[in-house]
């Protein structure tokens, strides 16, 4: 065969390409003008859809996913799935690159706030770039640059695209949750784990539904509840039936980090929304009853405490509960001692640019003995074993910028860039909640905290940036 018959398929391909992104580019210049808002809001559904259709395809048993001996063989990947995931991961980068494409065109219009997105960047250079070129094992996949587009969209997107992201993702998670009920009876062990014995309630089976983990279950319950607070249904009753649902779902995951994370963020959000009214409260000499009420009540809270310290007898009751086998895993952390010392000696041989970003792939897990350590448990410790100082360096920057902005942005937001903020701070301590690498439920999470503090950007501005900003509008 002539090998230049062959280069044709490969020309062609090249044609074809070039001429979808010139559509693309022509599409978002179009949609630029004629629209104020992208499309950002539906990644978190395309996410949550891929995920659940994963779960889904898959037929899992989760009582036996436990069960099953250390290292078995993974199960074969659905066919269907390979076709739906590119899909979707072709999706994404449009809807990513006609935010980009779209805020260039109009930059001029903008209140500038690039902190925000200059401190991802950075980030992504120094967890992912900098660690796949220069790590001890370096690797490398155009799927590196997905979350990449992603999460610069989403650090452009404006007050309309804050509103849809809520309500769209609000939608997706109730329809998530709803979806895994009913398949209660009708495929039980797809969503249930009827062995589970280190619930509040011996017996109670615990709920994945259609999460990857019961873990990841209550973590999006808790994300859904959240924007339910943030943006409830209009009909009272089916705003009452939501939260249901999804306080159902969030107590039967039995996810106690969830729980904690949940009565946090809920309450950082009541607390900023009451708190004009507290104030107001005390300064009204004449109607301090509900200031007083609450005052008066969180001092019997504190009383309480107290007494249950010093008559209590709690310390006996620590050291029982310590020597039990639900204490000797709290003090261990149910194993994740032993892959904090595997991950703090890969970073002490590669202290600089660390191991490499496949470093808990199966190979190097087989090679531990650890079945379990998909990644090191812990954002820091995992970012150091993964990309080294390098990342650890991007990684503190990063949290410093995310924690100043949620800060600024917490009364404009009504407490939601804090609660976001705090979901992910809690995570990072037993979980990689800002590992750019795949798609996982807490992508979302961090991508819905970077909407939310760039639609209120002018928050992040001074009033002469604000003001010059007028000016060059006007």
């Amino acid at each position: 065969m002539d090998p230049n018959l062959s280069l044709i398929p490969w020309l062609l391909a090249a044609l074809l390409g070039a001429a979808v992104a010139w559509l693309a580019m022509a599409g978002a210049l179009h949609l630029s003008v004629v629209r104020e808002h992208g499309l950002v809001h539906w990644v978190m559904p395309a996410l949550l859809a891929v995920m659940a259709a994963g779960v889904w395809l898959s037929g899992r048993d989760l009582t036996s996913n436990f069960l099953l001996p250390e290292f078995a063989p993974d199960p074969p990947r659905p066919p269907l799935l390979n076709v739906l995931q590119p899909v979707v991961s072709l999706l994404l980068l449009a809807i990513s690159a006609e935010r980009i494409l779209s805020h260039w065109l109009t930059r001029s219009q903008q209140a500038l706030a690039p902190a925000l997105p200059l401190a991802f960047v950075l980030f992504w250079l120094g967890t992912v770039a900098a660690p796949a070129w220069a790590a001890a094992h370096p690797f490398w996949s155009h799927n590196l640059l997905y979350p990449l587009f992603i999460g610069l969209a989403a650090t452009l997107c404006g007050p309309r695209e804050y509103t849809l992201a809520l309500r769209t993702t609000r939608n997706a998670l109730l329809v998530l949750m709803l979806a895994g009920v009913l398949l209660i009876p009708i495929a039980p062990t797809l969503v249930l784990d009827r062995q589970y014995g280190q619930g509040l309630i011996p017996g109670l089976p615990r709920f994945g539904g259609l999460a990857t983990h019961p873990v990841a279950m209550g973590l999006l319950a808790q994300l859904g509840l959240l924007c339910l607070q943030m943006h409830p249904l209009e009909r009272r009753w089916l705003n009452r039936c939501a939260w249901l649902l999804g306080l159902s779902v969030l107590f039967m995951a039995q996810s106690k980090t969830a729980w904690l994370a949940f009565a946090l963020c809920s309450g950082s959000v009541l607390a900023l929304r009451w708190a004009p009214r507290l104030r107001a409260q005390l300064g009204n000499v004449h109607d301090g009853i509900p200031a007083l009420a609450g005052i008066a009540l969180a001092l019997l809270g504190v009383a309480a405490g107290l007494g249950l310290l010093l008559f209590g007898n709690l310390g006996d009751s620590l050291q029982r509960f310590m020597l039990s086998s639900e204490g000797s895993q709290l003090s261990s952390m149910t194993g994740r001692d032993r892959i904090w010392v595997i991950a703090w000696e890969e970073w002490q041989s590669h202290p600089v640019w660390g191991w490499g970003l496949q470093i808990w792939d199966d190979s190097y897990r087989r090679a531990i003995g650890m079945a379990n350590a998909t990644h090191a448990h812990n954002q820091l410790m995992d970012t150091l074993s993964r990309s080294g100082l390098v990342g650890a360096a991007a990684l503190t920057l990063y949290l410093g910028v995310l924690c100043v902005l949620s800060l600024r942005c917490a009364r404009a937001s009504e407490g939601l860039s804090v609660a976001l903020l705090l979901a992910l701070l809690l995570r990072a301590g037993s979980e990689v909640p800002l590992l750019l690498i795949g798609y996982g439920p807490d992508l979302i999470i961090h991508l819905l905290l970077l909407i939310t503090l760039a639609a209120h950007r002018s928050a992040l501005v001074g009033p002469s940036r604000r003001v010059e900003a007028r000016g060059k509008v006007a």
